[in-house]
Parts: structure tokens; sequence; C-alpha cells
């Protein structure tokens, strides 16, 4: 038997736009996580932040989400800075 939905809760604009950052920046960092040569480094980067989002589901204060992300945004850069690194 199929699990029941229910329909999701109409959001104002102002908490579309910011689940849409958030879904951009997931799938930001998974995209750099594929660059990653080590699989099972790949692997751990990839549960760490499928349980980071999956964690923070729940959070709806407007400060808090904008912080959280801040501190996404900034831990993708410091992956970026470092695959860089590592290819040069």
């Amino acid at each position: 038997m199929a699990a029941s939905r229910l329909p999701p809760a109409t959001l104002t604009l102002k908490q579309f736009m910011r689940r849409q950052q958030v879904l951009l920046l997931y799938r930001r960092i998974l995209r750099a996580i594929r660059q990653v040569p080590n699989d099972s480094d790949k692997k751990y980067l990839k549960d760490w932040a499928r349980d980071e989002f999956k964690r923070n589901k729940s959070a709806t204060e407007e400060d808090t989400v904008r912080m959280m992300i801040t501190q996404g945004n900034m831990q993708l850069k410091e992956l970026e800075k470092t695959l860089a690194l590592a290819k040069s």
C-alpha cells in the first residue's frame, strides 16, 4: 500500500524563495562532491550533506535558515577551494 502524502502547505513568497535557495545550495554541494576523486571520501561527504539537510529540514525561523544557508555556502566554498588545490 502506497504511503499517502499530504499536499504541501502553502508557502509565502519569502518561504518559497528560501526553499529555492536551500535546494540550489544542496544541488551545488552534491555537484561539487561528485568531483572528489576518492570514492570513500565522496560517499562520506554525500552522506554528511544529506544528513545535515535532513536534520535541519524542519527549521522555519527566518534568521536560523538564513544563517544555515550562509554556513552551507561557506562550506561549499571551502570544498571547492580544496578540490581546486588538489587539481593543481
